[in-house]
């Protein structure tokens, strides 16, 4: 079983299980930079440091490493592979349907004339990066506000709260990444 074999099982779990990495350290009493340095294959983490990881999913050692680690990762998607999990008038096709073990998110956006991620402000445990390729996108993030035209980008903690909003008058359209992903 080689390092990487541990740090993708331990991010499917998670994710799998809906956790973030500071929700899993806290259960387990770590530190969250233990979840984050055992996921991205920083460090092997001991048995006994895996096995307290663990016993708060619950899982044993044994279910754990008898998972199977799956099948190869994709490398190439067509435009038809994309996978949307956007909804109404905001479109996020995403790179990859399935991202467990993987440690970004990689998606082609679109939103309609007006459209808005919402009055109440997004915020997760990620970084994210966008760059818009067409229309006018207004950026919120913290108290910081700018509107983005093609060619224009972004790059924040998304810890940070944040809102999107088409203030042009036609779609608007950008590449954005998410690490890790927020799925």
């Amino acid at each position: 079983m080689s390092e990487a074999d541990v740090g993708a099982r331990l991010r499917a779990i998670r994710l799998r299980l809906g956790l973030s990495q500071r929700e899993l350290a806290r259960r387990a009493g770590i530190a969250n930079a233990t979840v984050s340095l055992i996921e991205s294959n920083s460090v092997n983490p001991s048995v006994g440091a895996l096995k307290r990881i663990l016993d708060c999913v619950p899982m044993s050692l044994a279910e754990f490493f008898a998972m199977a680690a799956g099948p190869a990762a994709k490398i190439f998607y067509r435009t038809t592979e994309l996978t949307e999990i956007g909804q109404g008038a905001i479109s996020f096709r995403q790179v990859g349907s399935d991202l467990a073990g993987r440690a970004l998110q990689m998606l082609t956006e679109r939103y309609e004339v007006g459209a808005d991620t919402g009055k109440i402000m997004l915020r997760h445990e990620a970084e994210e990066a966008g760059i818009v390729t067409r229309g006018r996108l207004e950026v919120t993030v913290g108290t910081d506000r700018m509107v983005l035209g093609p060619g224009d980008a972004y790059y924040f903690n998304s810890r940070e709260p944040h809102r999107f909003r088409n203030v042009g008058k036609e779609p608007c359209e950008l590449i954005s990444a998410c690490t890790p992903p927020t799925v």
